[in-house]
């Protein structure tokens, strides 16, 4: 399966009668790194008016998806920054909408559009970028047959993320969740495969 995340990070402002409105995304692979960013944006914007937030996260048919209003009134903020994310068609990203209050009230209507505008805004500039599954595998082979090994790792775009060099070598690699079935076969026909 093909998921889409933002490319990067990205940030748009906008004023909407006198108030600002200032749109942060960024890519989050997990809750953590997602509660992180926006803990930094808070700390930035301490004296802002509200930080209000959405994420999704997940490479799976049910995503984890949460978004807070702070203090902004119910369904006015957190909400219509999730639509965003979900128009974007986005997963693996955060965004935070900073509020500066102008003096003069938008109503329910204005706030859901001004935070939905924003983030939209905000993920357009961040960009997209392809996201594909992999599954993480361990490999052990002689020296003879690494060079076998590594073929077939180019040839299906896995990527190496340790290797070990002893008595034989020990690759942890992640391949394409994909035709996983048919590059785990190949890769057993030269050596040995575990999960990892």
């Amino acid at each position: 399966m093909t998921f889409f995340s933002v490319a990067g990070k990205g940030k748009y402002e906008q004023k909407i009668q006198r108030s600002i409105f200032i749109g942060h995304v960024s890519p989050a692979g997990d809750e953590d790194t997602a509660r992180g960013f926006i803990n930094e944006v808070r700390q930035d914007h301490a004296q802002a008016t509200h930080n209000c937030y959405a994420y999704r996260i997940g490479l799976s048919e049910n995503p984890l998806t949460y978004y807070n209003d702070h203090g902004e009134p119910s369904g006015t903020a957190g909400r219509p920054i999730l639509g965003a994310i979900l128009k974007a068609d986005v997963t693996n990203t955060v965004v935070v909408v900073t509020r500066y209050y102008g003096g003069r009230k938008l109503g329910v209507r204005g706030l859901i559009d001004a935070y939905h505008t924003t983030a939209a805004a905000a993920l357009d500039q961040a960009g997209r970028a392809e996201v594909i599954c992999r599954i993480p595998l361990i490999i052990t082979c002689g020296y003879s047959e690494l060079d076998q090994v590594n073929h077939l790792l180019n040839q299906y775009d896995a990527s190496i993320k340790k290797t070990d060099y002893r008595d034989d070598v020990q690759c942890e690699v992640l391949i394409p969740k994909l035709n996983s079935a048919d590059i785990i076969a190949r890769l057993r026909s030269v050596s040995k495969v575990e999960r990892g």
